[in-house]
């Protein structure tokens, strides 16, 4: 893939107008569209800085897949999902991380949380983090008591 399809790619998956794109990452609509025509060359710092600014904010990708979330939930042998912090005090901006509070069944293994955590940023394009409900210890009260259900 070369660099205009990854311009426009990127903002086509974020759902965003160039203009929009602009206005997140501080670079001119005209650059923009001029990477996306192939008239100009951005950049591997230029194409970072567009990537991290089309990701979506994790509460909207969260809300707007939650159905294929829970689908993959069950396909990792997770039994219930809370978010904890930023998504869940309501203040994730796009480039913000999903920090997920998972509770697996027995049959889980190192692999399904593993793979929850790839197939769910891959699914939401953003950074997931999986905490397993299993592991917490005394000194992670903050997390139980920040935790809200899907």
């Amino acid at each position: 893939m070369n660099e205009q399809e990854q311009v426009r790619l990127l903002r086509e998956r974020a759902g965003l107008t160039q203009r929009q794109l602009a206005e997140r990452s501080g670079v001119a609509q005209p650059n923009i569209a001029a990477y996306e025509r192939g008239s100009r060359r951005p950049s591997s710092k230029m194409l970072e800085r567009l990537a991290s600014a089309a990701r979506p904010r994790p509460s909207v990708a969260l809300a707007a897949q939650r159905s294929a979330v829970e689908e993959l939930l069950r396909k990792h042998h997770a039994n219930s999902a809370r978010v904890f912090g930023s998504v869940a005090r309501g203040t994730d901006r796009p480039g913000s991380d999903l920090d997920l509070l998972v509770a697996f069944d027995a049959a889980a293994s190192l692999f399904d949380i593993a793979g929850l955590g790839q197939d769910l940023e891959h699914l939401l394009g953003v950074e997931v983090d999986i905490v397993s409900e299993g592991g917490l210890r005394p000194k992670h009260a903050r997390i139980l008591d920040e935790a809200v259900p899907l």
